[in-house]
């Protein structure tokens, strides 16, 4: 009985402990998705403004917009592609890497990575009204806030929608950079449907894999690995993000 009674306490004592770091864990983790969407947010703007002059040049844009030598080099001349590209290659760069790197070092990364994504869709300024990109991040904000939530206090076992929402995204990005050549309406409409709903389920299945995987290394108090899993997991809630807000901008977007 006495054995009992003592070993009660201290599983008590232990889950408490992991409860309270999940919460610091969490926290760290959307603490720096705001981050990284305040540096993507700045940079977009900046180099928007940077791009666009009232005074008549050779690249007109609109009634009375015209687009600088900065502008046409970003968004008209070859070098768009690599901005364009440049977030997705260091997605990829990023997954082979973490596991060389510090923590710190992975955090410098990721607000690297959320800079050069600022860049490249910078390009929404001059397309979209500036009241209609507001309105659209603030329903991506309150969706998200929503089916993170689900995800993180859900009791049913999401794991099963990786599969399927990753063959999913890797669908969107062969049919978004087919539709870049051929320009279709149609298949971008199907694309921006699709879009929205796979990040949805992305955002309830990544945020319930943060909770898991913390709850499944807690007990081993590896703060190196912690500290690379906070990132990573802001690293693919801001994706989630990121990838909602500009589907159902391209839905919902008043065009300028």
């Amino acid at each position: 009985m006495a054995e009992i009674n003592t070993i009660r306490p201290a599983a008590g004592i232990r889950t408490a402990a992991i409860d309270e770091g999940l919460r610091a864990h969490m926290n760290k983790v959307y603490g720096t998705m705001s981050v990284g969407m305040l540096i993507t947010a700045l940079a977009s703007w900046s180099m928007a403004g940077l791009s666009v002059s009232d005074a008549p040049t050779a690249y007109q844009i609109g009634a009375d917009r015209y687009l600088t030598d900065f502008g046409y080099a970003l968004f008209a001349s070859p070098l768009k592609w690599v901005v364009m590209f440049l977030p997705l290659v260091m997605v990829f760069a990023f997954g082979a890497i973490i596991n060389r790197i510090s923590a710190a070092g992975a955090q410098l990364f990721f607000y690297t990575f959320a800079l050069a994504m600022g860049v490249s869709i910078s390009w929404i300024f001059l397309v979209f009204t500036g009241m209609s990109i507001v309105q659209v991040f603030l329903i991506t904000a309150i969706a998200f806030a929503g089916l993170s939530l689900y995800g993180y206090t859900t009791k049913k076992d999401l794991s099963a929608w990786g599969t399927f929402l990753i063959m999913g995204v890797i669908g969107l990005i062969v049919a978004s950079i087919v539709n870049i050549f051929l320009q279709s309406p149609a298949i971008m409409f199907a694309v921006s449907i699709l879009g929205v709903l796979i990040f949805a389920g992305l955002t309830a299945y990544d945020t319930q894999k943060i909770k898991t995987d913390y709850i499944a290394h807690a007990a081993h108090g590896d703060q190196e690995w912690l500290g690379k899993a906070a990132i990573m997991g802001a690293l693919n809630l801001y994706l989630d993000f990121i990838n909602m807000f500009m589907f159902l901008l391209q839905l919902f977007g008043n065009r300028e």
